[in-house]
């Protein structure tokens, strides 16, 4: 009896995740977050707003992706290739740009990534280290962006009060005084200690991750080029932002748009959306009512930066349709 009500707990948790993983899910819970916005701002503004767009702010927007994929694409190359895999940069760029509109076509927002893990790695059946490449790729550009989000959070006055009003709310929300302490207390430890025992106990392929991290990104010879090239990138995005602020005639100061961006470029790393829909646009609202601005001024910005990386994606079509992918080899053992 044990055994077949631990094959049904088997089955159902596969079932479980099927159903998260599921195109379907993600699709329907785009369009709610999206609804959830709708309701949140003036449809008949953000509508006025987005029917009035410069042209000539776009096409600059478009201009200023193609430097930031390149950018990126060698970014990848650099990694795989301390890593002792080989990756010639015009292959790293046509994936890139193929990766891009795959995240940009299919739920999750992380599709793209993993085929282009998939087909470097088809070679030599190298496929671990090559999904470890993108890993620590993408990881770079991650904490870069979170530096320059922690960054602004602090320079930036009111975005910081406002958090620190929302956070107070909820510390009284949770309960008044040392109850409250002690309820974020047990939070802060239910969050830590599975990360400290996978540390302390870790699995091969945690080993394996840690082991690439120190030779293609902690590296003291690598570690500087990291850095300072997903800066760049991060700062790309940002000016892409911009650049639809600009194309709506926001008058906000460049300033308070580049401290207002990170937060909404983080949430599209979460991969519950098709390409960040819903929850980026989810997110600027947040933001901008936090910083005491109109929430549907951010969520217009926020959408129109979405077209903007669709347009910019397009090449990746070409590579689709033209069928070409990676062809790896190990540089060295």
């Amino acid at each position: 009896m044990r055994t077949g009500r631990s094959r049904n707990t088997a089955g159902d948790l596969h079932g479980y995740r099927r159903l998260l993983a599921s195109p379907t899910l993600r699709w329907v819970f785009t369009l709610i977050i999206l609804g959830c916005v709708a309701w949140l701002v003036d449809i008949e503004a953000l509508l006025v707003r987005l029917s009035d767009l410069s042209a000539q702010w776009l096409i600059l927007a478009l201009l200023i992706s193609i430097p930031q994929v390149i950018l990126s694409a060698w970014r990848w190359q650099l990694t795989a290739r301390h890593m002792g895999l080989s990756l010639p940069l015009r292959t790293a760029i046509s994936e890139y740009y193929l990766s891009i509109f795959l995240n940009q076509m299919l739920p999750g927002g992380v599709t793209g990534d993993l085929g282009r893990a998939w087909r470097h790695g088809t070679r030599d059946a190298a496929h671990g280290a090559a999904l470890r490449a993108v890993i620590i790729e993408r990881a770079s550009g991650q904490a870069a962006l979170l530096l320059v989000a922690l960054a602004t959070l602090l320079i930036f006055t009111p975005l910081r009060h406002g958090l620190i009003e929302r956070f107070e709310q909820a510390n009284l929300m949770l309960g008044a005084g040392t109850q409250g302490q002690y309820a974020l207390l047990a939070m802060a430890l239910a969050i830590m200690l599975p990360g400290v025992w996978v540390y302390r106990h870790p699995p091969h392929w945690l080993h394996a991750l840690r082991r690439d991290l120190r030779r293609g990104l902690w590296n003291r010879r690598l570690w500087l080029r990291q850095l300072v090239s997903s800066m760049a990138i991060v700062l790309s995005y940002m000016l892409v932002f911009i650049c639809c602020a600009r194309a709506l005639g926001e008058s906000m100061s460049t300033t308070t748009l580049m401290a207002l961006t990170p937060p909404v470029l983080m949430a599209m790393a979460i991969p519950v959306s098709v390409a960040g829909w819903g929850i980026r646009e989810s997110a600027a609202a947040l933001v901008w009512i936090l910083a005491g601005f109109p929430a549907q001024q951010g969520v217009a910005i926020s959408m129109t930066y979405g077209a903007v990386i669709l347009l910019s994606s397009l090449p990746g079509a070409v590579v689709l349709l033209l069928g070409r992918h990676v062809t790896p080899r190990h540089a060295r053992g």
